[in-house]
């Protein structure tokens, strides 16, 4: 990675499970204090709210999606995607799967698998891209690397290839390995087409690549960031891939599986989700760390009635709950289905398949329900910050009514001793 100056998140990094509410706070419960009603209000939200940071549920658990082989017929069948126990198209255990060669191969995969199959992984490194630039610097090495790139909206596709790392005699005679990996499995193609798609919010995913590759790729793509994040809050999403004609495609427990290695629009409407995913992922750890950094807020109005904090850090705090939330907001876009659906509806209902293995519906609500918390709180500043403001007020007057008094003394012991 470049060694630039990084932009860090909002607070460090948070433990496994970051918000515990001592029982002893609870005691205040009864007090009208409207301020403190509120507080005890928000703490509530924040102990009953799920942690969202890593939520994606598949990246541990077993969990298959099958992709469309005749989309138009399908569509309304992906409509929700929320509904898994109700779908044909979701299963949570390797014996739902009916069929018996793509069965055995489910059965089969596992880590000892991620070195022989091709990669695909997912890497959020900024805000976003300079892509303009971008796009030139890649026409630029159309001779050494054999690039093309395509701009589809808010998505550079391009093939990237390293014929320094990988000789042509060698890539010719790997491009179509097929192997078995059970004996009643179906006929896989692990050959590696590489594939680049480059998302303008900051998002790149790789197709087809080693780690080294990964890294070289990264370390050039660094000149055209904005907004960059540091090394240790870059978020990253693994997955791998090959290509068989054997059963239906499919993603179960992080294999992907195709049947055309070289059509890159199914694997555009595929990235499309899992950029949105990795991108969430940001979104969820900047929440949690604003949670974690403000927790102790709620719990000092339930005690005292008031922040115990000065006016500087009431404003900071603020300000930081402002950026978040104008952070977030500004990418809301990103959430949605991309305008690329629109113009190539076949390619839906893939998409909104891969989004429901990611869950993102589910996880975008959670954050929806997180980012609540930090409004309220933001509010509730806003009020203390006011009433502070009275108080002082309220201080002022008092010492100039105190003044005027001490005056009107002062001007009754002269008149008494000059009479």
């Amino acid at each position: 990675m470049s060694s630039r100056e990084s932009t860090p998140l909002l607070a460090p990094r948070i433990s496994e499970n970051p918000i515990i509410l001592p029982d002893n706070v609870m005691t205040n419960r009864g007090n009208k204090d409207p301020q403190v009603q509120q507080a005890n209000k928000l703490r509530s939200k924040i102990a009953h709210s799920p942690k969202i940071g890593f939520q994606r549920t598949s990246r541990t658990s077993q969990k298959l999606k099958l992709l469309p082989e005749d989309p138009p017929n399908i569509q309304e069948e992906e409509d929700d995607d929320d509904d898994d126990a109700g779908s044909n198209r979701v299963y949570s255990q390797v014996k739902r799967i009916t069929d018996t060669s793509a069965r055995k191969d489910a059965e089969t995969l596992g880590k000892g698998h991620r070195d022989l199959l091709p990669r695909v992984t997912a890497y959020c490194t900024c805000g976003s891209y300079k892509m303009k630039d971008l796009l030139r610097w890649l026409k630029d090495r159309k001779r050494i690397h054999n690039t093309s790139p395509k701009l589809f909206d808010e998505c550079l596709y391009t093939p990237f290839t390293y014929k320094d790392w990988r000789s042509e005699s060698n890539d010719d005679e790997t491009s179509h390995k097929f192997i078995r990996l059970a004996d009643e499995g179906g006929e896989i193609d692990v050959g590696k087409k590489n594939d680049i798609f480059i998302f303008e919010y900051g998002v790149i995913i790789l197709w087809g690549y080693t780690t080294k590759e990964e890294a070289a790729f990264l370390d050039d793509l660094a000149r055209f960031e904005s907004e960059k994040l540091s090394s240790e809050d870059i978020q990253i999403e693994e997955f791998n891939y090959y290509i068989t004609k054997s059963y239906q495609p499919r993603i179960y427990n992080d294999f992907i599986t195709l049947r055309d290695d070289n059509n890159y629009m199914l694997k555009l409407s595929i990235s499309h989700a899992l950029a949105q995913s990795v991108k969430i992922s940001l979104f969820e750890e900047l929440v949690d760390n604003t949670i974690e950094d403000t927790q102790d807020i709620p719990q000092q109005i339930a005690h005292t009635g008031k922040v115990e904090m000065t006016r500087d850090e009431i404003m900071k705090s603020i300000g930081e709950l402002f950026i978040l939330r104008i952070n977030i907001n500004l990418h809301g876009s990103v959430l949605d289905s991309p305008e690329l659906m629109w113009a190539e509806p076949h390619l839906e209902p893939i998409y909104q398949a891969t989004r429901g293995y990611l869950e993102i519906n589910q996880r975008v609500e959670l954050l929806n329900q997180r980012l609540e918390v930090i409004s309220d709180l933001l509010q509730m500043l806003k009020e203390q910050l006011g009433h502070s403001h009275e108080e002082n007020l309220e201080f002022i007057v008092v010492v100039l009514v105190g003044v005027e008094v001490l005056v009107s003394i002062i001007n009754i012991i002269i008149d008494i001793w000059t009479y």
